[in-house]
């Protein structure tokens, strides 16, 4: 069986979290399904105005402190991906001291290749012209909702990987008409709860993209969607029809030739990652053995 690469959240804003769980996870591969592994975790520093898509508040900004969290994943083998997918750059934001300072640090990757997520061609363009070892992420902030743009996108020798919004997740039909180098840049967004229906997802992440930014004309989003004041709910996305449940991956998915799989989880909370982490990685019989081990470390703040 073909393995699966799956991309995780949370890359400062949970690090405390993976501080405990990596070593676990390294420790006691018997827990975990043998036919998956972490290939890398994403997020996005403290301040980062290159940020989009989630806006997270980790408190991990300085030098020290990326330069930690790059060497821990290093350590492990995990690639480290920044999360810059803000839409709405301009020229002048790409002088931004501290997001090239993250760049700066996490380029060098200390033997494993780090990535960049992003929405923006002019930030694109400056990255690969300064910091020429990262590779990039399409973001699925773009909507690729159309199948022929999500094609074109996977053509561009820039990505090596191409994030298609979650409504193509079961479009099997177009799917399987990808070359096997196409279905390798595939990463599939697994659990998303939003609705189906939604015309006000780009809309959603401009707004996010601008607050970021601290543009006064910025507003919040406020979702419309049937269900959209409860937030996330795990046990809602897995009744979503895109849902990306363990079983497809294992019965469909892997068969087919794809195996990159993204996990949502930002600003959502460690409590919740747990679950996914549980969901797509343990084995069933091996959650309490987990969970244990994670409860009763005093150091580690779940909820």
């Amino acid at each position: 069986m073909t393995e699966a690469h799956f991309h995780l959240p949370g890359l400062f804003e949970f690090f405390d979290f993976y501080k405990i769980f990596l070593p676990l996870y390294n420790a006691h591969r018997d827990w975990f399904y043998p036919w998956g592994h972490i290939a890398s975790i994403y997020g996005s520093p403290t301040g980062c105005i290159w940020a989009g898509g989630r806006i997270e508040r980790s408190g991990i900004c300085e030098k020290k402190g990326l330069e930690e969290v790059r060497d821990f994943l290093s350590s492990f083998g995990i690639s480290s991906r920044l999360t810059f997918s803000n839409s709405q750059l301009t020229k002048e934001h790409l002088a931004d001291k501290k997001c090239n300072l993250a760049c700066e640090i996490f380029e060098k990757g200390g033997g494993v290749k780090n990535g960049v997520i992003l929405h923006s061609d002019l930030l694109l363009d400056h990255l690969k012209a300064t910091y020429p070892d990262f590779y990039f992420v399409s973001s699925t902030t773009k909507v690729l909702t159309d199948f022929e743009d999500f094609r074109n996108e996977l053509k561009r020798e820039d990505f090596s990987y191409v994030v298609p919004d979650f409504r193509l997740n079961k479009d099997f039909k177009n799917l399987n008409s990808l070359s096997q180098s196409q279905k390798d840049k595939v990463e599939f967004l697994c659990n998303e709860c939003c609705w189906t229906g939604c015309r006000e997802r780009k809309n959603c992440y401009k707004s996010v993209s601008r607050e970021v930014l601290g543009l006064e004309s910025a507003t919040v989003h406020v979702c419309k969607a049937p269900g959209g004041k409860e937030g996330y709910r795990f046990s809602k996305a897995m009744k979503n029809p895109p849902f990306i449940s363990i079983s497809d991956i294992q019965e469909t998915y892997l068969p087919a030739g794809f195996s990159n799989f993204k996990i949502e989880g930002r600003s959502l909370g460690s409590a919740l990652l747990l679950e996914f982490l549980l969901y797509y990685l343990t084995k069933p019989e091996f959650h309490i053995h987990l969970r244990e081990e994670l409860y009763l470390d005093n150091t580690l703040d779940l909820f």
